[in-house]
């Protein structure tokens, strides 16, 4: 249950941080972080809650990590589903914090403002079409996974690995906010289409599609290219 509350407060807090700076800088142009700012967000995310809650749960705050980490060999099959279950809550409870903090500034529209979701096509920021959104999410996705396969080998500096797999994390939004906002993790997807509806939830779907074949893909290169200093660690 310890490990199970870590994965929910991570992710809790990796929406509500992540998708906050988005949502927060969107209802004040003024004010605005941009691209940057934003990317950083997240990764500084999931880098403190790595090094808060880390050594609970092996801090996944991801579904596709999840996933990903069980085809590799670093976790069990039996805790899949409530790890990510977990995740899927903490999602959904940041997105409503999320909403009732963004809906104070009167006129906010949590569906007109897009509320951080995920998309493509009319819904990618820049314009990306199925194929460049699918794309960009499983390869990210992949590359992803093989740094926290690499940062949590017994042969790296493990100390160090939420500082690397938060900069990746970072590398990634930089890279892929203009094509579909940026998932690479299915939970935080849904727990803010759940509350912006419509198009958001209609499009979800390639937002676990290609985070988890990415993963598992991943995951597979990863058995063999760590596999001289592989450690039960998750992360």
């Amino acid at each position: 249950m310890k490990a199970l509350m870590a994965e929910f407060l991570g992710t809790f807090w990796l929406v509500l941080g992540g998708c906050g700076s988005a949502v927060i800088a969107a209802a004040f142009p003024g004010l605005g972080i941009g691209l940057l700012g934003v990317s950083l967000a997240f990764g500084l995310t999931v880098l403190t809650m790595a090094y808060a809650v880390g050594p609970v749960s092996g801090g996944h705050f991801n579904p596709a990590v999840t996933a990903g980490l069980c085809v590799a060999g670093r976790f069990p099959a039996t805790r899949v589903v409530p790890y990510v279950t977990a995740q899927l809550l903490g999602a959904v409870a940041g997105a409503a914090v999320l909403a009732c903090i963004a809906t104070g500034k009167p006129g906010f529209d949590l569906v007109a403002s897009g509320f951080a979701t995920n998309g493509y096509g009319a819904r990618s920021p820049g314009g990306y079409g199925l194929g460049a959104a699918a794309l960009v999410e499983g390869v990210l996705t992949g590359g992803f996974l093989l740094v926290i396969l690499g940062a949590t080998s017994a042969r790296a500096a493990t100390a160090l690995a939420p500082l690397a797999i938060g900069l990746a994390l970072t590398l990634i939004h930089l890279v892929s906010i203009p094509v579909t906002n940026t998932s690479v993790n299915p939970a935080r997807s849904s727990g803010v289409a759940l509350f912006a509806g419509g198009a958001a939830l209609e499009q979800l779907w390639l937002f676990w599609l290609a985070p988890l074949a990415g993963a598992v893909a991943a995951a597979l290169i990863g058995r063999w290219l760590f596999a001289d200093g592989d450690t039960t660690r998750s992360t």
